[in-house]
């Protein structure tokens, strides 16, 4: 009798295990089958808050669950979307493509990996510490260009390659390189972000420690756009009625281009769906501000748009309204321009005319 009652145990502990692993194979289907993988920056970085944004107002507990993740970099983050498991898509600088093209690092990118839209411009923050007047002071100096590999590390040896200053780089996480400052071990930092970045919240502009501008040269004008930093976007730093120029560098929604049929296509599709429908809920409070610049339909250089968008926006183009970003590229514009130009903005009738060069600069953008 006991060893019957023992086999009958044996046999519903069994058929009771074997439920359970169906349920849990079930349970795990279901959690992945709707789930992106976003890898975005650091948790100071404007990456993080736009990808948290994403997940907030994209997942419905149903089919579709953003899951953002902190990153190190657009160099590491373009690795990570070809090679780690889980990531579908990343946010990277738009010209860490033509960096690692240049380099060969990955000869096939232009078709693994392509981009579902630009979001918006990143400004360069240059940070400098007591004794600093102008770039040209850090020559020979030591300047955080942060974490190698890293977007700002590749961005910050450009500019000061192209203004002909030979500081000296090196690598800190940008909060001790912060700290670093404040205590002179180093000269400065540099910080590419979307305005207002979390890492200058707290900075205040004393004992030297400021903001400065980037000269606007040709050289750099041919590469990135101008642009600036007021009170506005860092009342502890710019004085009001202040205007710091700095330059911008766009930032991108990069995608895996996945094979016809791929489940993970399918994805893509269902968050692209998802994405730009809902795209208008971006542009208000509590959302980051970045999201006022965006304009779904801009081109972006050198990169291929994934079809799945592509298709997305020949099906539903004019639907999206982006005035919002239509005033903040304006606003770009206006610092590109000759004070005495701007200041026809005065005069009610050049408002108009204005208008028509600023469209058409915004044309050329997009080309």
């Amino acid at each position: 009798m006991l060893r019957w009652l023992s086999g009958a145990m044996v046999g519903v502990l069994s058929l009771i295990a074997a439920g359970s692993s169906a349920v849990g194979q079930d349970l795990r289907e279901s959690i992945n089958k709707g789930t992106v993988g976003i890898i975005s920056g650091g948790i100071g970085g404007t990456y993080i808050r736009i990808a948290t944004d994403l997940a907030s107002v994209l997942d419905n507990g149903e089919d579709l669950r953003v899951l953002p993740i902190m990153g190190k970099g657009s160099v590491q983050n373009i690795d990570d979307i070809l090679y780690l498991k889980g990531i579908d898509i990343g946010i990277v600088q738009s010209d860490v493509f033509a960096f690692v093209k240049k380099s060969n690092r990955h000869p096939t990118i232009d078709s693994r990996i392509q981009y579902i839209t630009k979001l918006y411009n990143e400004e360069f923050h240059l940070l400098v510490g007591e004794g600093i007047k102008s770039i040209e002071d850090l020559a020979g100096k030591k300047v955080n260009f942060g974490v190698e590999g890293s977007g700002t590390y590749m961005t910050a040896s450009i500019v000061f390659e192209k203004l002909n200053v030979d500081a000296q780089p090196v690598s800190f996480d940008q909060g001790l390189a912060v700290e670093k400052i404040k205590s002179g071990e180093i000269a400065g930092l540099v910080y590419v972000a979307g305005k207002p970045a979390q890492l200058f919240k707290d900075i205040q502009a004393a004992n030297g420690i400021r903001l400065m501008s980037v000269p606007l040269t040709d050289a750099i004008l041919d590469t990135y756009l101008p642009s600036r930093f007021s009170n506005d976007d860092y009342p502890q730093l710019v004085a009001e009625g202040e205007q710091i120029k700095t330059l911008a560098v766009g930032a991108v929604m990069a995608v895996y281009n996945w094979p016809q049929g791929h489940p993970r296509r399918q994805k893509t599709i269902n968050f692209i769906d998802k994405f730009f429908s809902r795209f208008a809920e971006f542009q208000s409070p509590p959302r980051h501000r970045k999201w006022q610049e965006v304009s779904l339909t801009a081109v972006v250089p050198g990169w291929n748009r994934y079809q799945p968008a592509e298709r997305w926006l020949k099906e539903n183009i004019m639907t999206v309204s982006d005035a919002k970003g239509t005033k903040a590229a304006f606003d770009v514009f206006l610092a590109s321009q000759a004070p005495a130009l701007s200041k026809q903005l005065s005069d009610e009738a050049s408002k108009e005319e204005l208008f028509k060069l600023f469209m058409r600069w915004q044309a050329e953008q997009e080309q």
